[in-house]
């Protein structure tokens, strides 16, 4: 994989997020989120990522480091705080039972971090040199939307799988802003996980909610984001091109 990231890294980061719809997809069709066999993949996965970052020492580029801003100012996370729980404004509610909903919860855990090295590590990085930023920060929110239309072929509705992407593209946008501003990416991975592993946890009572949920994150997502435009780039061009 390190010649093909000397090569090519746009080629690297693709086939990364390839392979890793190509391992889960049929994984999440046949098996559903609570197979061991999911969170095994998983785990590999994300066991790949984290040593190809940890032995090419690439861990400032991909934002596996801190926050460097003063401590004074982490009310810059606010509003990701507020969504991430989203998902129990409905109540709760679990998705399974037993083990089941074990393997479940650290599947969602881990597809927080797999998710966001992917998307906003690898391929945000390579397009932020290529492209002004945001031209990249739009291509990799909408790209990790779209990326969700693949729930169909798990057997998710049609209607449900359009409101995801919107969804997710909401979501594409706020990580991308808070990871090119702040340098860091841990929060992104840590709020992803819990959105996902708070899933597990919702009730599904037909309120509604998830729809207030869904449009509550796009409105956020719009100031936010038009929010943080205004705040300096932690990424710098020095950093981008290590």
């Amino acid at each position: 994989m390190k010649k093909l990231y000397d090569k090519n890294e746009l080629w690297f980061a693709l086939i990364w997020i390839i392979g890793y719809c190509a391992i889960t997809i049929p994984i999440r069709g046949n098996l559903g989120d609570e197979s061991p066999v999911m969170l095994i993949a998983l785990a590999l996965i994300a066991a790949g990522i984290f040593f190809f970052v940890k032995k090419y020492h690439l861990e400032e580029k991909y934002g596996l480091v801190k926050w460097k801003g003063k401590a004074a100012n982490y009310w810059f996370f606010i509003p990701l705080l507020i969504l991430m729980t989203g998902n129990l404004w409905r109540g709760f509610g679990l998705a399974y039972s037993g083990v089941s909903q074990v393997f479940a919860v650290l599947s969602m855990l881990l597809i927080g971090f797999v998710e966001e090295m992917l998307f906003r590590g690898f391929l945000f990085r390579i397009l932020l040199k290529k492209d002004p930023a945001p031209v990249a920060i739009t291509i990799s929110a909408v790209t990790f939307g779209i990326g969700h239309i693949v729930n169909l072929l798990a057997g998710q509705a049609n209607l449900e799988t359009f409101c995801q992407v919107l969804f997710a593209i909401a979501w594409g946008y706020i990580f991308t802003f808070v990871f090119c501003k702040s340098g860091s990416l841990l929060v992104c991975i840590f709020v992803h996980g819990i959105v996902d592993a708070c899933s597990m946890f919702a009730a599904n009572d037909g309120s509604g909610m998830e729809w207030v949920y869904m449009g509550a994150t796009i409105v956020i997502a719009i100031v936010y984001c038009l929010y943080l435009s205004r705040k300096p780039t932690a990424i710098t061009a020095k950093e981008n091109n290590t």
